[in-house]
């Protein structure tokens, strides 16, 4: 392999390692915010029970039980959108594995003699070229939902 050659694999194969250990990240955090989702659902239950069974209660102990319900809520709204937001990533994660693999290939094809290549290589060369667009349209789509996210939370 001559040097530039050994650089790009070498390279794809860093990108590979960063997107793969990108993906381990965010299933942690997926899993975190699902044991989060169960705690407040439990806390949620309980300030509930108490809100409902406690009759003879003074009314400030049944706004701080209301509070404190209104914050297990808000805090749970924030995890589902940090979910959201993570549930994209792993998507865009996705497509990006693809890109690189649709992308690997199409340069095989690029990379041969046009004199050598047979009609269903073109054709092969057509479709690869096809679906990178699609991927690349998919991706761009992501960035779009991702903004238009943004904005709206702003």
């Amino acid at each position: 392999y001559p040097t530039w050659k050994r650089t790009l694999t070498r390279r794809a194969r860093e990108a590979q390692m960063k997107r793969f250990c990108k993906a381990q990240a965010i299933q942690r955090r997926l899993e975190e915010i699902e044991v989060t989702f169960r705690e407040l659902e439990q806390q949620g239950i309980k300030l509930e029970k108490l809100l409902r069974d406690e009759e003879g209660t003074l009314a400030d102990q049944k706004t701080q039980w209301m509070n404190q319900l209104l914050y297990l809520v808000q805090k749970k709204n924030s995890l589902m959108s940090e979910e959201s937001d993570l549930m994209i990533a792993v998507q865009e994660l996705k497509l990006e594995e693809q890109q690189w693999q649709l992308d690997q290939k199409l340069r095989c094809y690029m990379n041969r003699e046009e004199s050598l290549k047979t009609p269903e290589d073109r054709a092969a060369e057509q479709k690869i070229l096809v679906q990178l667009l699609d991927v690349v349209n998919k991706r761009n789509i992501l960035i779009h939902v991702q903004e238009e996210k943004r904005l709206s939370e702003l």
